[in-house]
């Protein structure tokens, strides 16, 4: 009998740490590590951003083997869905992008031909705006502003 109880209780031990593994590695695995880069494409790089107050950030990438920025608004805690966007604009050519919409982490990707250009890009996280005009350009200066609505 006590061969047959030591059977049970390490299959029962082994039953147990089986679960705490997968529930462990599942709760680990649950909050994604997003970044610019994994929301804009791996040739794009971060040349600009602006906090949304704790909120989270927007950013501003640039490939330069397209000549295209992309923008992201990304969350510092990715949860429940909340109201978010994000936008690009170049008011040279008058051409620009944008994305909003309820999101669990983040708003984007967003793009635009912005080789040579000013650009003014922005977003938001609940009511915390944020925006940049005639950034990432030497002709004017960029003019950053933070909204709570």
């Amino acid at each position: 009998m006590s061969i047959a109880r030591n059977i049970a209780a390490v299959g029962a031990l082994t039953a147990l740490a089986a679960g705490a593994t997968t529930a462990f590695s599942t709760t680990a695995s649950a909050a994604p590590n997003v970044t610019p880069q994994g929301v804009c494409g791996s040739a794009y790089k971060t040349v600009n951003s602006m906090p949304i107050g704790s909120l989270g950030t927007v950013y501003l990438t640039y490939n330069s083997s397209n000549g295209k920025n992309c923008v992201a608004t990304i969350r510092a805690n990715p949860g429940t869905a909340k109201n978010m966007s994000v936008y690009i604009y170049v008011p040279d050519t008058d051409e620009w992008a944008g994305d909003s919409g309820k999101f669990t982490s983040y708003a984007g990707p967003s793009y635009v031909y912005g080789k040579g250009h000013c650009v003014s890009w922005g977003g938001n996280i609940d009511n915390v705006y944020v925006s940049v005009d005639n950034s990432n350009c030497a002709a004017l200066k960029e003019h950053r502003v933070t909204e709570i609505r």
